[in-house]
């Protein structure tokens, strides 16, 4: 890490109930010059433990991921925003590339490529290698409106850092099993209200297309264990997905 102060930008991370991940998140941003965590009815230490690091800490309802987001992002100082969750963490050559980028910047916004891991594992195959949301982006710009898979409206060029965010994405299958629910839910609520409707062969043909995408035409065999369970569970949500929206679509016709 570079000795030149801290990197000009605003650390925004949103949590609930975070207080096993939000302290080694916080520290592996330090050198950031600002660290913003909005959470939303914790019933855990996370409000404390974050504040006790030296993040500036604020409680808002919550609407959506994006909206907690755009809300932290309204709070900094910064020019420059960089958009963490609680599971990710940031090493000293993330901080220096974004120094080195915002200093002569190039566009308004950069994605960052993400190593996953999946039960304490790696997965570097089934499509999650190629991982790379934008997290890093002027302060004007702010997230959709989206309930699942919100992203960042940049309206320009966006460029790509080389240096990656460590993301540690479902450390039990209990964790994942819980996020299930609600992801599929919002998923299908979103597509109903754009006007997508899915039929009975929906429900049927994707489930095995997407295991099959994952597990043999992307890879994923190569994952082992880990890169099997993955793509079954993928194949899983997007069941529920679809037959979400298949009872929504069927209801609208009634």
């Amino acid at each position: 890490m570079s000795d030149d102060g801290p990197v000009a930008v605003s650390v925004v991370i949103a949590a609930r109930n975070e207080a096993a991940s939000i302290k080694a998140c916080i520290e592996s941003v330090r050198w950031a010059h600002e660290v913003i965590v909005v959470e939303n009815d914790s019933t855990d230490d996370t409000v404390a433990i974050a504040k006790g690091v030296g993040a500036i800490v604020f409680s808002k309802p919550f609407t959506t991921i994006g909206q907690q987001r755009n809300a932290a992002i309204e709070r900094a100082s910064s020019e420059w925003i960089l958009v963490v969750d609680a599971d990710e963490r940031g090493a000293p050559e993330l901080g220096d590339e974004i120094r080195r980028k915002i200093a002569n910047p190039a566009h308004d916004a950069w994605r960052i490529p993400r190593r996953n891991y999946f039960l304490g594992r790696e997965i570097r195959h089934g499509g999650w290698e190629s991982d790379r949301p934008v997290r890093l982006f002027r302060r004007a710009l702010r997230y959709n409106s989206s309930r699942i898979h919100e992203h960042v409206e940049t309206g320009g060029s966006v460029g790509e850092l080389r240096s990656p965010l460590a993301h540690f994405t479902y450390t039990s299958l209990d964790q994942y099993f819980e996020k299930f629910d609600r992801y599929s839910k919002g998923w299908a609520n979103d597509q109903f209200e754009s006007g997508r409707r899915a039929g009975a062969g929906s429900v049927l043909f994707r489930p095995p297309a997407r295991f099959l995408s994952m597990y043999l035409i992307r890879g994923g065999w190569m994952d082992g264990a880990p890169g099997a369970v993955l793509a079954a569970l993928a194949s899983a949500s997007v069941l529920a997905k679809y037959a979400r929206l298949w009872a929504l679509s069927a209801d609208a016709r009634k």
